[in-house]
């Protein structure tokens, strides 16, 4: 089976080719500011990102037609249940207006369809797990006020990637196990997974959870609320200083935890005790989930980026949680063979692809 992945970001758009599950190709196409300037919308884009798929595909002497099946980084869309959806006209539509919100990820799902619109075969076009899936069980979104709901905004496509792989190794299926993931990178998500499930995490992508190298995570409220009345600061600003400038870089000065790691080994104490917070900020999350598992948890997953410092992250964060369970560290995220093993789990008849539809009008 010959898999064409599609994951747009902000500034870049990568392609990977699969043969079942062994990697082909891939490639990492960079957008300057000045090329996507000329697009008006995001969905504009989507001209200029096609014609750089053909570039690529041409490259290496492949057609739209040869491929069994397409699948995108899935965008913004309405909460959904993880898995393979199928590419639809209410996902496009949904996608193509930024009903949900505007991300360069809107773009996955709309690059396949016009490909496969494109090839004169039926080819079957794919999003899998964006991070939009919630699976939440009702009291986790209870959060004190009737106008506040917890949200289940996340890595999503790691989460259940690393969870399936975890249960491969060692002889059980990812929907036998009760895990807690915590995905570490730029943003932090921490989740609950049970039998199959995340029925509980926090919001990574707007202010919940542990501080990360960019974001702040969870404030104490009537700090920020002083913050924001007090003159100082535009709303802009204050978001900024939430998603982008807080966390690591505000203690710092830089979110590139490779530099803060360099400076740590050559005896910067302030800056070992601003990481050490981030790590004892995500055990806490992993101590919140394992009381929401009733402290029936098979492994406790460490993933992302961050998941490569073993040095630092990886010990401080495994010395305090090893007694809940055993700690299972898979660093980094390959969205890319994630998205192709889930287009395969369709081909392959092991998992029926999902519809939209359905969704739409529940």
């Amino acid at each position: 089976m010959k898999i064409l992945v599609i994951n747009p970001g902000s500034t870049s758009t990568k392609l990977a080719v699969f043969e079942d599950y062994e990697l082909i190709q891939e490639e990492t196409i960079r957008h300057s500011v000045e090329e996507l300037s000329v697009s008006e919308t995001l969905y504009d884009q989507r001209h200029f990102r096609e014609k750089l798929i053909r570039g690529f595909l041409s490259s290496l002497g492949l057609d739209i037609s040869s491929f069994d099946a397409i699948i995108g980084r899935g965008g913004l869309l309405r909460p959904l249940q993880g898995g393979t959806y199928r590419v639809s006209d209410a996902m496009i539509d949904d996608l193509r207006n930024c009903r949900y919100g505007e991300h360069a990820s809107n773009l996955g799902a709309i690059l396949a369809r016009e490909l496969v619109n494109d090839s004169g075969k039926e080819i079957p076009a794919f999003i899998a797990d964006p991070v939009v899936v919630d699976e939440m069980e009702d009291l986790a979104r209870f959060s004190g006020h009737p106008d506040f709901t917890r949200k289940s905004i996340l890595h999503a496509l790691n989460h259940k990637s690393v969870g399936r792989q975890v249960g491969a190794a060692h002889g059980k299926r990812y929907e036998e196990m009760n895990l807690i993931v915590a995905h570490m990178g730029g943003g932090i998500s921490v989740g609950a997974h049970r039998k199959g499930r995340i029925v509980d995490v926090n919001n990574a992508l707007n202010g919940d959870g542990p501080y990360t190298p960019e974001r702040a995570g969870t404030l104490p409220l009537t700090e920020l609320i002083r913050l924001c009345y007090s003159g100082k600061f535009s709303k802009k600003e204050i978001k900024e200083l939430v998603k982008g400038r807080g966390g690591m870089v505000a203690y710092t000065g830089t979110s590139d935890c490779i530099e803060i790691q360099k400076a740590i080994s050559e005896g910067n104490d302030e800056w070992e005790i601003y990481y050490r917070g981030m790590a004892y900020q995500i055990v806490k999350w992993i101590g919140k989930m394992a009381a929401a598992l009733r402290g029936d948890v098979d492994f406790v997953v460490l993933t992302g980026g961050l998941a490569y410092d073993t040095k630092h992250m990886v010990k401080w964060i495994s010395e305090k949680v090893s007694f809940i369970a055993p700690v299972e560290v898979i660093p980094g995220g390959s969205e890319e063979q994630a998205l192709a093993s889930a287009a395969l789990r369709v081909l392959k008849g092991q998992e029926k692809a999902k519809s939209y539809e359905e969704i739409a009008n529940a």
